[in-house]
């Protein structure tokens, strides 16, 4: 999404219109859910995707029209049994699309854009607010400043969520979607496997944290695509992260010893996920160690997914990423719905 606004800023200021296309309701088996975006300008698309073939390119046509006849309007497409076919689908579904014009040098989007890109930066929950209804606007919205670009309602406030929504309510027509979220992944220990992990978490939207003790694992040339990566000491690491209710933490240090001692510390917080590598031998030795050295009990143990990741036979520090990632990214789909 970042890169989204990127592209829109840089596209604006050099005096070339866009249209932004936004799914906006979907049903059945189709490509692209609730929230998938596209950019398009005068060569075609610019960025994002709305789930390829047959809606996709449609959607493209429809945008270069608007190019030539600017408006923002919306379209329902029910897929055909051709599309189907073409998409390699099993069944059909209906997607509702929106398509909103942006003008060259506009203002307001300018400066919806820099407000989001500055944002992206703090790491604040963020919503991306598009007005349907009379024209449409721009906006966003964050729990410290309210409402920004936009004239928001109380009621659509009280609608926000962690997946994309439409509202409509008092004549007014509202889509909301969470751009960026506050919560972080802390891995603790930079290994094999972190270094696997950490870039392919960071390319489906997590935020991710590296952690060693070992100044020449915690180095941001081995994770140039972390937020951040640093000294930590294993037996306080209160002195260096607060775990928040939206924080992953994923265990995978060199040793028994310091997984047991972070378990001990992170079961204290509320983060939502955490995660320890691991064998099924290895977790009953420091689960034993937690109950004796710790009182910690079996309850407080169903909060520890050990192994982590997926059961999908993984082998390599590679492949024991991507059991990690998908586990990560079911955990995350979850929480949105709450």
């Amino acid at each position: 999404m970042k890169e989204l606004f990127q592209h829109i800023h840089q596209k604006l200021t050099a005096g070339e219109d866009l249209v932004l296309i936004t799914v906006i309701a979907s049903s059945g088996a189709t490509p692209r859910g609730a929230g998938a975006r596209m950019l398009v300008g005068k060569e075609g698309r610019v960025c994002g995707t709305i789930g390829g073939g047959a809606v996709e390119y449609r959607s493209q046509q429809i945008a270069l029209g608007l190019l030539k006849n600017p408006d923002c309007v919306e379209y329902d497409f029910s897929l055909t049994r051709d599309d189907v076919q073409n998409l390699g689908m099993i069944c059909g579904g209906a997607v509702k699309v929106y398509f909103r014009f942006l003008p060259a040098y506009d203002p307001q989007v300018l400066a919806i854009t820099e407000k989001a890109l500055a944002l992206f930066e703090t790491g604040e929950d963020l919503w991306l607010l598009s007005e349907i209804s009379d024209g449409g606007r721009l906006g966003l919205y964050t729990k410290a400043d309210g409402f920004l670009g936009i004239d928001g309602p109380k009621w659509l406030e009280e609608r926000l969520c962690h997946k994309p929504v439409r509202v409509t309510e008092e004549g007014r027509d509202f889509f909301a979607e969470q751009i960026n979220a506050s919560g972080k992944v802390y891995v603790f220990g930079c290994g094999h496997v972190a270094q696997e992990l950490v870039p392919v978490l960071s390319h489906v939207g997590f935020r991710c944290v590296a952690l060693d003790d070992r100044p020449e694992f915690a180095s941001t040339a081995l994770f140039p695509t972390a937020e951040s990566v640093g000294l930590i000491d294993f037996t306080d690491i209160s002195k260096t992260v607060t775990l928040t209710e939206r924080d992953f933490v994923c265990v995978m240090t060199r040793g028994h010893a310091y997984d047991a001692v972070i378990q001990a510390q992170v079961l204290h917080t509320p983060a939502c996920y955490i995660g320890v590598i691991g064998s099924a031998h290895k977790k009953a030795g420091v689960f034993q160690k937690l109950r004796e050295e710790y009182g910690f009990t079996d309850e407080d143990f169903t909060r520890i997914t050990s192994p982590i990741g997926l059961n999908i036979r993984a082998e390599t520090p590679a492949e024991i990423a991507i059991s990690i990632a998908a586990q990560m990214i079911a955990v995350r789909a979850a929480l949105g719905e709450k």
